[in-house]
């Protein structure tokens, strides 16, 4: 990550680095620009050299709408190494908002998306059309003690947000990641191809779906097929963690309260109460109920807004856990067992 700078050194640098012409048109330029918005990088606020474009009024509020792209604001910037915050993915697109811009030029709704300063002026931009309601479940980090790390995963700075508050500690169970809605269901990816490991949860979906108000979604592990563990004592193939009201995911007894009139499982809590980080430590085995257990997870009790998730929610993953990827898929499928 490069040298974090203050307001007014962002805003005199890259002004000076674009001769004080906006990048675009050449015009004396107004505004020293976050490519993406600062809000997107948390405390730092963004002021960084390669976040930052010198741009026009009419150049910024094109920009600010989204009808002038990222990608040519850097490419007018001459900035070919693109900075994204810690909690964004390196190989997606996306727009100034931190909404996911898709090849087909569609767009995922960001954490910023459903902010009223950013309907308002996605909408003057007419850009609203361009949005899916499907979501990308969001990239869950490390909480500082786990020992799985990888050298792609993110570390959780501070534990602040669980200090005095009662958290859900539940199973990290090693699956696939699944988002149910009234009309469909997808993967991490939100395009969705049928496999055989996926028929179990698209039954689920089929019998719960009319029961899922519109603009909810529910998360869930799919576990039917062995990844790294070979579960022989499931309750089912499917378990659920969390379910999302547009950008606030509801608090777990809502959850728990909304799975139950579902029929669904929700993923087994090992722990229900005030955070207590020496008690918290001390939580993994390595078999829970007969299974190697991968970690666990854990999340505040109360809702929150998807803008916060890296804050609120951290996992504990065991030593050298191996990771799977999308060429299991490939290979022949060895079911996972459910308990007599």
């Amino acid at each position: 990550m490069e040298k974090l700078l203050t307001r007014d050194e962002f805003r005199e640098g890259v002004f000076k680095r674009d001769s004080y012409k906006c990048v675009i048109c050449g015009n004396p330029a107004k505004d020293a620009h976050h490519i993406l918005e600062r809000r997107l990088w948390g405390d730092s606020g963004g002021y960084y050299f390669s976040n930052g474009a010198s741009l026009c009024e009419e150049h910024h509020i094109a920009a600010e709408q989204t009808t002038l792209s990222c990608d040519d604001i850097r490419a007018a910037c001459k900035i070919e190494k693109i900075i994204l915050p810690e909690h964004l993915y390196d190989d997606y697109m996306y727009d100034k908002w931190g909404n996911i811009i898709l090849p087909t030029g569609m767009r995922l709704k960001g954490e910023l998306f459903h902010d009223e300063s950013v309907q308002k002026i996605l909408k003057q931009g007419n850009m609203m059309e361009c949005f899916t309601k499907y979501v990308k479940y969001p990239r869950t980090w490390h909480l500082p003690f786990s020992p799985g790390l990888t050298k792609d995963d993110r570390v959780m700075p501070n534990m602040d947000r669980f200090v005095g508050k009662r958290v859900i500690i539940h199973l990290k169970i090693d699956g696939e990641n699944t988002t149910m809605y009234n009309d469909y269901l997808h993967c991490r990816s939100i395009d969705y191809a049928p496999h055989e490991s996926r028929s179990w949860a698209k039954v689920i979906h089929s019998r719960i779906a009319h029961e899922i108000p519109e603009n909810f979604r529910i998360c869930c592990e799919n576990v039917y097929a062995k990844h790294s563990i070979h579960y022989k004592n499931l309750k089912s193939y499917v378990y659920a963690f969390s379910i999302w009201n547009n950008n606030t995911c509801l608090s777990w007894d809502e959850t728990k309260e909304y799975c139950d009139i579902l029929g669904l499982e929700t993923c087994p809590v090992i722990y229900d109460g005030i955070w207590d980080e020496k008690l918290v430590r001390s939580l993994y085995q390595e078999k829970y109920d007969g299974d190697d257990m991968e970690g666990f997870v854990v999340r505040i009790a109360d809702s929150y807004d998807y803008k916060d998730f890296r804050y609120c929610v951290g996992k504990y993953v065991r030593k050298n856990h191996v990771q799977t990827h999308a060429f299991w898929l490939h290979s022949s499928i060895t079911p996972n067992e459910i308990s007599k």
